[in-house]
């Protein structure tokens, strides 16, 4: 009866859905170079964190959509440790205008798997021997709006640089 009543709303359109299929690892390295050295206390590292997001659409109505981050803790210029995670999932897609199916992926669908990714990382880092590395939330939405500035702008150095 719902699904009826959505369909009459939606003038007879079926209602969008968005579902995860299902979560995989594809990638996971952890590197600890200097141990047992490198667990001895010190003063606090510096850590840097990069993150990207990849998608790509698999069949009809189904995408893959990839974190891969990458974070490294340096003291005295040695590295502590070293972790990338490609982390995955594969979302089932329906019913959403064109439009919308770009923003939806790259930054909808990130934001569900993340939570997961970041879990991943504070565990194979506590199990090195550190600290869990505990990562902020991200704003997917910040990131895709500076990829598309970036690409804007990269397209617009392309077409400036083209001899008439």
């Amino acid at each position: 009866m719902a699904e009826e009543e959505n369909k009459a709303a939606a003038g007879d359109q079926p209602a969008p859905s968005l579902n995860i299929v299902g979560q995989y690892i594809k990638d996971l390295s952890f590197e600890n170079p200097n141990a047992p050295a490198s667990l001895s206390a010190g003063q606090a590292p510096q850590i840097s964190i990069s993150i990207n997001v990849g998608a790509q659409k698999q069949q009809d109505e189904l995408y893959a959509v990839e974190l891969t981050i990458n974070a490294k803790a340096e003291r005295d210029e040695k590295v502590l440790f070293s972790v990338e995670l490609v982390y995955g999932g594969l979302f089932a897609i329906k019913n959403f205008p064109e439009n919308q199916l770009h923003p939806l992926v790259m930054i909808e669908c990130p934001r569900l798997i993340f939570p997961f990714a970041r879990q991943l990382l504070a565990t194979v880092t506590q199990t090195g021997g550190f600290p869990p590395l505990l990562m902020e939330p991200v704003d997917f939405s910040s990131i895709y709006r500076q990829n598309l500035e970036a690409a804007a702008q990269q397209q617009q150095q392309n077409s400036d640089a083209k001899p008439n």
